[in-house]
Formats: structure tokens, C-alpha cells, sequence
């Protein structure tokens, strides 16, 4: 396992099995996605580690999760936190992966039958519940400033895991002077946290699994 490369975009198959031997809830989780045979590899790694962060500050209430092509990360946030009581995963389109690898997860979690759903749409028109927790990993450049502007519109908890950044198009805040233009621009999206009220907190994800490994956390205080 210690050898074996994290961020590759191959997709994991039963008989990657083995590389997961343990009895942690991770391995549990990989063995699962093993079988579904439908994701990569690196995107299990990005999930997990986002997830068990996000959790270790923010529990319950209702997940959505924004750009979220397979779902993952919701049904691991549900996994972690079962008094979180439903996920709604939102992206332009539904990929087949999402469906496959669900009723895979389901069938080892029963409890997370009928508790996650996938609506196609656009982040800006996402339906936003009350104490909701707002997640989104590598939301490409603009999309993650749409996922924290919805969270602030709606004083919600969020947490995201930017990647893409658009030089062009996102705020460096004028401090590319100081710092290259991505982290230039992660720091002035914690700066508008903050000054739209909310707690801030800066982590990262292991960078083995992915060099876009900055996660932004918030909630409003």
C-alpha cells in the first residue's frame, strides 16, 4: 500500500481488493468501491480524506454536495455521521458512475438506502435546506466561488477542495505579488469568509493523492 501510487486515475477493480486488507472503516469503504468497479483510484483517496476532516469539525444536519459527479463524498460524510439524515448530490449531469457505485455502498450500509439523491442542475440553482453542510472537492476554477457564495447566501456551513484555478476569472485579492496566483487565490476566499462572519479553517489533504490538496472550511459564527 505504501508503494502504491495514490493519485492515479485508474479505475479501481475487485481485484484491487487487496491492497485494502485491513479492518478499518477505510479499507471497509475501498473493498466497496473495489467492487463497483466504476471509480478511480485517486478519487477514493480525495473523498476519504476530505470527509474525515470535514467531520472532525461539522456533524449533522443535511449535506449537499455541488459538482459532485459520482457522490462519494456524501455517502462517506453519511457513513461517518449518521445523524447527518440525507445527502442531495447536484451536478449538470448524473454520470452512470453514481447509481453503480450507490447501490454497492447500500448494499454493505444499508442505512444509506433512500437517503442520498442526485439532481441535475447548475450550483446556482441548487435548493438549499436549512443547516445544511455544503461540500464540493475540485470544483473546477469559478464553480468553487459559486459553491462559497451559495453557502453565504444561504449561512451555510461548507467545505471545499478547490482546484483549476482560473487566474482570469477568480479574485486573487492583489496578492499575487506576495504568493503564486492559486494560493493567492484560496487566501482571499478564506479573507471573504471571514468578513461575511464566518469561522474559518485551513487543512490540506495528504499531497501524494493530489498536488491540489488546499481544503477551505467554514461556518458562520
Amino acid at each position: 500500500m505504501n508503494h502504491w501510487d495514490k493519485s492515479s486515475r485508474s479505475i479501481l477493480f475487485p481485484g484491487n481488493t487487496g491492497h485494502f486488507p485491513g479492518d478499518t472503516l477505510f479499507d471497509k469503504i475501498a473493498r466497496a468501491v473495489c467492487e463497483a468497479a466504476c471509480l478511480p483510484r485517486k478519487e477514493l483517496f480525495e473523498a476519504w480524506e476530505t470527509a474525515k476532516r470535514v467531520r472532525r469539525l461539522m456533524r449533522g444536519g443535511p449535506v449537499v454536495e455541488l459538482a459532485a459527479g459520482h457522490g462519494l463524498l456524501s455517502a462517506i460524510l453519511i457513513i461517518l455521521d449518521d445523524t447527518t439524515e440525507s445527502a442531495t448530490c447536484v451536478d449538470i449531469q448524473q454520470p452512470p458512475s453514481h447509481q453503480t457505485l450507490l447501490a454497492t455502498l447500500e448494499k454493505h450500509w444499508p442505512r444509506l438506502e433512500g437517503r442520498i439523491r442526485y439532481v441535475e442542475g447548475k450550483i446556482e440553482d441548487a435548493e438549499i435546506p436549512a443547516n445544511a453542510l455544503l461540500a464540493s472537492v475540485h470544483a473546477c476554477g469559478r464553480l468553487t466561488d459559486q459553491v462559497l457564495e451559495l453557502a453565504m447566501d444561504h449561512r451555510s456551513r461548507v467545505a471545499v477542495l478547490p482546484c483549476c484555478h482560473d487566474l482570469e476569472t477568480c479574485d486573487t485579492g492583489g496578492l499575487a505579488g506576495w504568493m503564486d496566483g492559486p494560493m493567492a487565490v484560496d487566501a482571499t476566499r478564506a479573507a471573504r469568509l471571514r468578513q461575511a462572519g464566518y469561522r474559518v479553517k485551513t487543512a490540506r489533504i495528504p499531497p501524494e493523492i493530489t498536488p491540489k490538496n488546499r481544503l477551505l472550511l467554514g461556518w458562520p459564527e
